[in-house]
């Protein structure tokens, strides 16, 4: 078994397992019609949506993807998180990969904002705190971590490609911002 970081490769067979698991092991204790309405929205562009603003993870079993999980901001807010889209086929429930997903996202680094005070701007000490937060990550045991920026932050963008971040893609936040997602390989 093998927890790694969703890839949009990922996003069809991620769309299949929740659409399965849905109907298999939630369609019993929920509303038919309920059900159906969720199963029809799980399509894989709603996945690579959720995973542009969460750190989405995926448990692969030689090449077949049976669970999935994320941590991201608690709808929007700044200050907290949680978790999202914690599935696993109904074949692999009770054999551990569920708390495997959630034991990955309650040791996730999720580093959603990073704030310096005007008064110490231009120092290098956002430049330094990811630095310090990344070897953090690598004691971990982390091998990547995503940062998101504001586009119109330039400043942000340059301290995260200081710190080795490349660039993945942009997104749109629910506020209309254009939003960047940065990956840095922490090894």
């Amino acid at each position: 078994m093998n927890i790694r970081p969703f890839e949009q490769t990922d996003a069809v067979a991620v769309s299949e397992l929740i659409r399965n698991t849905i109907r298999i092991s939630n369609v019993k204790d929920y509303p038919i019609e309920l059900m159906e309405r969720l199963i029809e929205s799980q399509t894989p562009q709603h996945v690579i949506e959720r995973a542009s603003w969460t750190h989405f993870y995926v448990v692969q079993q030689q090449k077949k993807i049976i669970g999935c999980g994320a941590i991201g901001p608690y709808w929007g807010k700044e200050d907290e998180s949680s978790l999202f889209t914690i599935f696993v086929l109904p074949e692999y429930q009770g054999k551990g990969i569920g708390r495997a997903i959630i034991d990955t996202l309650e040791n996730d680094i999720y580093l959603y904002r990073l704030a310096v005070h005007p008064d110490y701007r231009r120092k290098g000490y956002a430049t330094e705190m990811i630095r310090l937060s990344l070897l953090e990550c690598k004691k971990l045991g982390i091998d990547k971590v995503l940062m998101v920026c504001d586009k119109s932050n330039i400043a942000s963008a340059k301290t995260i490609i200081k710190n080795g971040g490349i660039l993945e893609n942009e997104f749109v936040d629910d506020d209309g911002e254009i939003n960047q997602r940065y990956w840095i390989d922490v090894n």
